[in-house]
């Protein structure tokens, strides 16, 4: 499948085509949000969900998101190009030119990455970096942007390579005192007896989309939910551990620093109950 790029106001255009001027915000400063969201049969998943959470970090970072009949219809163009397949789609808001304007708002779509299908079948393995704050810091901290899908992803991106370096696939955020956060895309899910966990937003992260998903349905499974700010120790004592993000859907953690942990027994089960095909 062809790459598709579309632009609030124009449509479709080819993927190739240059987009952003060079004063853009969100090239010079990484200023502005964005949503992922997973394609299936050609359709968008949760996509008024993708696109309310979208205006919440807007408004946490007094941006002008264009409303969201504009943008899910920005994503239907984008879609409607596409075709039938399954994708992973993007949608962008910067602030817009140095110079002043209006937002400069896209879509992207393209297929969904081989690394993200593998980590689906066969799992991941995280490294514990620290974010080097407290685990009640961003709470009190509005302007560290806790809960925002921002755009300045340099810092994660960072943590992933120095974590591959080391041999991991991916990271697990902790606090400064030793609390799990979240994935640098992902959140945290892990199961303790029929219980399934994730951290609360109070803490900064993300609140996941897929994750609420899981959550409102995890009684159709035999679980039951709930909340709570796990060490790093007591996750990996936990009797299974996933990171769940919009087009990853849910992987296995198989590792955990030194932590070897075993793919909990309920993982397909897990990944048929949002829709993901089960890896063979």
């Amino acid at each position: 499948m062809a790459d598709v790029v579309a632009v609030l106001g124009r449509g479709v255009v080819p993927a190739d085509e240059p987009l952003l001027y060079a004063d853009d915000f969100g090239v010079l400063r990484g200023d502005g949000i964005f949503e992922t969201i997973h394609v299936r049969d050609g359709v968008p998943f949760l996509l008024s969900e993708h696109v309310s959470r979208m205006a919440r970090s807007a408004d946490r970072m007094r941006l002008d998101l264009p409303d969201a009949a504009a943008m899910i219809g920005l994503a239907g163009q984008a879609c409607d190009a596409y075709g039938p397949h399954e994708g992973a789609l993007r949608l962008v808001c910067t602030r817009g030119r140095e110079t002043g304007g209006p937002p400069t708002v896209f879509a992207t779509l393209k297929p969904v990455a081989p690394a993200i299908l593998a980590a689906r079948r066969d799992g991941l393995r995280l490294a514990p970096l620290t974010l080097g704050y407290g685990v009640h810091t961003r709470a009190a901290a509005p302007w560290l942007l806790g809960g925002a899908k921002c755009l300045s992803y340099a810092i994660a991106m960072a943590a992933v390579r120095h974590a591959g370096e080391l041999g991991f696939d991916d990271v697990l955020w902790t606090s400064e005192d030793g609390f799990v956060f979240e994935g640098p895309t992902s959140s945290v899910v892990w199961a303790e007896g029929e219980v399934l966990y994730t951290v609360p937003a109070e803490t900064g992260v993300l609140p996941g989309t897929t994750n609420r998903y899981l959550f409102d349905r995890a009684e159709e499974v035999g679980f039951v939910t709930a909340e709570k700010i796990p060490t790093v120790a007591q996750l990996a004592e936990s009797d299974g551990v996933w990171l769940t993000s919009s087009v990853r859907g849910i992987s296995p953690v198989l590792a955990i620093g030194e932590n070897e942990l075993a793919m909990h027994p309920l993982t397909r089960t897990l990944q048929r109950l949002l829709g993901f095909p089960t890896p063979d």
